[in-house]
């Protein structure tokens, strides 16, 4: 299975010592732009605000070289963040179904994923289940991400639309 191009658009919000981007950038898994305007012009960008969730609709893309880009900044600063690059990319926002974070910073909270967590999520959902392994080995917290999710992971990677993740994630955890 091809390799799924891994990017970064880095706002340098977070303390450098805990910067997951930074990491994987150090271990050859990510490009990192501090640019938005550098960052792929094809591709998903996980945004917690979109409204379209992650789903094996977005198999096709990604299998055509398109890339997946986080954005890396600070929770406390996520909107606006997410109003700076508004309007700036072509990238289409996906936002990820529930997942625990296994990071130090968020551990347990539902959806307060790293910028790592957020990547290996979606390349684990689409299917690249080895990449997204590599992703997370630099990581104490790595396998730890993978054992907290292990379920909802493999069947959101099962899933045959967005609307059965949707249905899915409600199981998992108590969310609307």
């Amino acid at each position: 299975m091809e390799e799924v191009p891994l990017h970064v658009i880095h706002l340098d919000q977070d303390d450098p010592r805990k910067c997951t981007a930074r990491k994987m950038h150090a271990n050859g898994l990510v490009e990192i732009h501090e640019s938005i305007s550098r960052a792929p012009k094809r591709g998903y960008l996980l945004d917690p605000k979109a409204t379209t969730i992650l789903g094996p609709e977005d198999r096709g893309l990604i299998s055509i070289g398109a890339a997946i880009v986080v954005l890396d900044c600070s929770w406390k600063r996520i909107d606006e963040s997410l109003e700076e690059i508004a309007g700036r990319t072509r990238l289409e926002g996906r936002v990820l179904p529930a997942l625990l974070a296994a990071n130090p910073v968020s551990w347990g909270r539902v959806g307060r994923l790293s910028s790592v967590e957020a990547i290996a999520a979606t390349l684990a959902i689409l299917g690249h289940h080895d990449q997204a392994s590599r992703v997370l080995q630099p990581f104490q917290f790595g396998q730890q991400f993978l054992d907290l999710n292990r379920e909802p992971l493999e069947a959101y990677s099962t899933a045959e639309s967005r609307g059965e993740i949707a249905t899915m994630q409600s199981e998992f955890f108590d969310i609307e």
